[in-house]
C-alpha cells in the first residue's frame, strides 16, 4: 500500500504549493485519482491471487483424422464407416465430448489407394495436426497407415484391418476392435460340418481376392472342410485389381461344386451372383466374406430380396443386439439415413466400435497423450456395440463372437451359433433356387 499513499500524498502536495494555476493543478489532481484507482484495482486483483492475463481452458475442438475409401474399389465400404464415425460423433459431442471439448472429423478420400491412405494420414499428422487418429477400411489399407501411425507415435484403432499381416508387422499401436478376419468362416464350417451326414455337402468351390483381409478366411475354411472329408472341386485366386470377373465366375459355374465360399468385397460378389442367376447355377450354400453385409446396396447389385434368399456372410454384430449403446446407434442411424435395420451395413458398427473404445480409453487416462493412450488399450477391457473388447499383445480383439448370417425374407438375421435370442432364426439349407 505505500506506493499508492505516497502517490497520494504527492498529489495533495502539489496542489497545496500556491494558488497559481489552480485549473492545471485541479486536472492533475483528477488524474492523479485516476491513477490512484487504476493501482488499487490492479492491488486487489493481486491480492487475490489472479494474474491479470490468466490462462484459460482449451476449448478448442478434438480433431480426429481419418483416412477412408470414399471412391475407388472400396467406397461402399467407405462410406459406411463414414456413417459409423459419424453417428459416434453426434453421440459423444451430445454428451459433452472428450475431455469437456467437442470432436471434429477431418476425413480424407484414399481412393481405396494403399500409397494415398500412407499420404493422407502423413497430412493429417504433420499438417492438420489432428490430435487422434481412426483407422481406414480394410487390411490392404490398414498394413501400411498402422506403420505410418507407429512412426509419428499414435495410437491406431480400427475396425475393419483384422488380417494377420496387419498384425505381424512387430507394431504397438495399432488395435482392431472387431473380429480377428481368419477366424471368421469358422462359423460357416462349423454349421457345414453340423449338418447330418445325408445332408453334408460333398464338394466345394472356391475364390478369392489375394487380399490379406479376404484370402486368409478362404484358406482356413477350406483346409477345415477339406480336413472333414468335403472335396475341393475349384480354387482360385484373382488379383485385388481385377475388374473383369466373368472368367472366375465361369469357373466356378463349371465347377458345380455343392457349396461356393467367396472371399469377396461386394463388386465381386456382386458379378459371381448375377452370373450364377444367369446360368440358373444353384448351390446349397453361398458365403461370402464381404458383400452381403452392405444392406441395401447389396441388395440393390444384385436385384432385391428375393435373390438375396439363402446367402450367408459372417460378421459380429446384428441390429437387434443388446450391447452398450447399440440400440441407440440403430435409431441415430435410422434417423439420419432412414430405411429399416436391413439397410445397416456392418461397416457402420464397426466404425461406430473404434469411437466407443476411444472414448473410454481416454475417460480412464483423462489425457490426449499417445503413449498413455497405447497403454490403457493394451491394458483394460472395453465395451462396444459389437460387444466386448479386449486386445492381444498385437492388437488383436481376441474376446468378441462369431456369428454366421444369412438372408431371409428381405432380413440379414443370424443363424449360427444356436442361441435362445429370439432374433436367431434356423438356417434354410439348401438355400432356395434363384426366383
Amino acid at each position: 500500500m505505500t506506493h499508492v499513499t505516497t502517490l497520494y500524498q504527492a498529489c495533495h502536495w502539489r496542489e497545496g504549493r500556491t494558488d497559481v494555476g489552480r485549473r492545471s493543478h485541479s486536472a492533475f489532481r483528477r488524474t492523479c485519482g485516476v491513477v490512484v484507482l487504476v493501482c488499487l484495482a490492479v492491488m486487489t486483483v493481486t491480492a487475490c491471487g489472479i494474474a491479470p492475463a490468466a490462462q484459460t481452458t482449451n476449448v478448442s475442438p478434438i480433431k480426429i483424422g481419418v483416412s477412408l475409401s470414399l471412391t475407388g474399389d472400396f467406397a461402399a465400404d467407405g462410406q459406411a464407416f463414414q456413417q459409423g464415425y459419424q453417428l459416434w460423433a453426434n453421440s459423444v459431442n451430445a454428451s459433452g465430448g472428450l475431455l469437456g471439448r467437442k470432436v471434429t472429423l477431418d476425413i480424407l478420400d484414399d481412393a481405396s489407394s494403399d500409397t494415398k491412405v500412407v499420404t493422407n494420414y502423413q497430412q493429417l499428422i504433420t499438417v492438420d495436426h489432428c490430435d487422434l487418429l481412426f483407422g481406414p477400411f480394410s487390411t490392404k489399407l490398414t498394413k501400411p497407415a498402422a506403420v505410418t501411425a507407429q512412426h509419428y507415435g499414435y495410437a491406431f484403432v480400427e475396425g475393419a484391418g483384422g488380417g494377420p499381416s496387419v498384425f505381424t508387422q512387430g507394431l504397438n499401436n495399432v488395435f482392431d476392435v472387431s473380429l480377428p478376419v481368419a477366424n471368421n468362416l469358422i462359423s460357416f464350417t462349423r454349421l457345414m460340418l453340423s449338418l447330418p451326414p445325408s445332408e453334408r455337402p460333398q464338394t466345394a468351390a472356391y475364390a478369392t481376392e489375394d487380399d490379406p483381409f479376404t484370402q486368409p478366411q478362404i484358406d482356413l475354411a477350406r483346409q477345415l472342410l477339406g480336413q472333414a472329408g468335403i472335396q475341393t472341386v475349384s480354387y482360385t485366386v484373382y488379383s485385388s485389381d481385377t475388374t473383369n470377373f466373368a472368367p472366375i465366375a465361369q469357373k466356378l459355374v463349371n465347377a458345380k461344386a455343392d457349396i461356393v465360399v467367396l472371399g469377396t468385397l461386394l463388386e465381386d460378389f456382386k458379378a459371381f451372383t448375377l452370373a450364377f442367376k444367369q446360368q440358373n447355377y444353384n448351390p446349397k450354400a453361398i458365403v461370402g466374406t464381404a458383400g452381403p453385409d452392405q444392406g441395401n446396396d447389396f441388395l440393390n447389385a444384385i436385384g432385391g430380396a428375393r435373390s438375396a434368399e439363402g446367402i450367408m456372410v459372417p460378421n459380429g454384430w446384428y441390429p437387434q443386439q443388446t450391447t452398450p449403446g447399440n440400440q441407440a446407434m440403430v435409431r441415430a442411424y435410422l434417423k439420419a439415413y432412414e430405411g429399416d435395420i436391413s439397410a445397416i451395413s456392418s461397416d457402420v458398427p464397426e466404425a461406430y466400435s473404434v469411437g466407443q473404445v476411444v472414448q473410454q480409453a481416454i475417460a480412464k487416462t483423462k489425457s490426449l497423450d499417445q503413449a498413455k493412450l497405447i497403454a490403457e488399450l493394451h491394458k483394460d477391457t472395453f465395451t462396444s456395440v459389437q460387444g466386448p473388447v479386449k486386445f492381444d499383445d498385437t492388437g488383436q480383439n481376441v474376446v468378441i463372437e462369431t456369428f454366421m448370417f444369412q438372408w431371409q425374407g428381405g432380413q440379414l438375421v443370424p443363424i449360427y451359433p444356436l442361441s435362445s435370442d429370439p432374433n436367431f432364426k434356423p438356417p434354410e439349407y439348401p438355400r432356395p433356387d434363384w426366383p
